[in-house]
């Protein structure tokens, strides 16, 4: 048997109302106090049978055969829709749903992924394998429960709306992807997340060719085209193959953790310190002063790194931990 919620609540409406109309009953027709008539009722609709608490009067008794036949259909399905709503899963979801809204709350500098199309779910995959916090936000209660399932955190509703991304912790967030699936929605997604925290980083994906400016003004930093992503890759797979190969196992094997990252410098310090060409701890592969543009290719050990310097390192996700915490970065 499926109970639906609106069914649930009728039950618990009724069976309340029968509760309340017993002792009610009880204390006209017998003057009993309320404890002794809602008392009364309970074991009469339960069938306990422990017997009557005081002596019956005639209109009592009347009373009590009249509350039996009433009472006892309505206790028999409701305790039928209660077991059905436990096995449902009704109850169990209402249990996840606040564990995962509390874990929610929790979370501070984490990202938000807005849509779980395609892109959606590639980037909350990666961002899983490097041990990044993040919630998927997604209109579809089906793959919100297919994801919830999987131990992700999700929010259902539409990334639109204020109270949807405030539910995902839009003002505490670090970054929001929006991946939805039209230009129009990712723009007020963009929008919506920027007037709500002025400090949020946003990427945006672009599908048509000509909303790129519409999607910067609307709040996006970064606007990415798949469409041109995809053709320089098969560029890419037909002219530098081995490159790529070495790219799709660092990022594609289940087991791999290898990844490029970049760091801010906070504590100086010469670059040999921490370069680790001899294996052991992440490699720097570039670095860029806060006051340049370009980036020094694989800079030398004597080069010293300053506060609000950028490097580009490759390394496991320990190693990349333990460069975040060499340079003084959080991570």
């Amino acid at each position: 048997m499926r109970i639906t919620k609106t069914e649930l609540v009728t039950v618990a409406l009724a069976l309340l109302f029968v509760l309340l109309a017993g002792s009610a009953g009880y204390v006209v027709i017998e003057g009993w106090g309320w404890l002794d008539a809602f008392y009364m009722t309970v074991i009469t609709l339960a069938t306990i049978g422990y017997g009557e608490i005081h002596p019956l009067s005639p209109h009592g008794r009347i009373f009590t055969i009249c509350l039996i036949f009433s009472g006892l259909g309505l206790m028999a399905y409701a305790f039928s829709a209660f077991t059905a709503a436990w096995i449902g899963g009704y109850l169990t979801d209402a249990f996840r749903r606040r564990k995962m809204e509390s874990r929610i709350r929790a979370l501070n500098a984490h990202y938000i992924v807005c849509g779980a199309s395609r892109t959606g779910l590639s980037i909350m995959e990666e961002l899983r394998k490097t041990g990044r916090p993040f919630v998927m936000v997604d209109s579809s209660p089906e793959t919100a429960k297919t994801l919830a399932d999987k131990g992700m955190l999700v929010v259902t509703g539409d990334a639109t709306e204020d109270k949807t991304l405030k539910d995902a912790g839009v003002e505490r967030a670090r970054g929001i992807f929006c991946c939805v699936n039209n230009d129009k929605d990712n723009a007020f997604v963009a929008l919506t997340a920027r007037l709500l925290n002025s400090s949020v980083r946003i990427i945006s994906t672009q599908r048509s060719e000509d909303v790129r400016q519409k999607l910067m003004k609307s709040g996006a930093d970064v606007v990415i085209n798949p469409g041109h992503i995809g053709g320089l890759r098969m560029v890419s797979e037909m002219v530098r193959p081995v490159t790529v190969s070495f790219l799709d196992a660092m990022l594609r094997e289940e087991k791999s953790d290898y990844r490029f990252e970049d760091v801010t410098v906070r504590h100086a310090m010469k670059l040999g310190a921490l370069k680790g060409a001899q294996g052991g701890a992440a490699l720097v592969v570039a670095a860029r002063g806060k006051e340049e543009k370009a980036f020094d290719m694989n800079p030398s050990p004597e080069r010293m790194l300053g506060d609000g310097d950028h490097v580009v390192a490759l390394g496991s996700t320990a190693q990349i931990k333990e460069l975040h915490a060499a340079l003084g970065e959080p991570a």
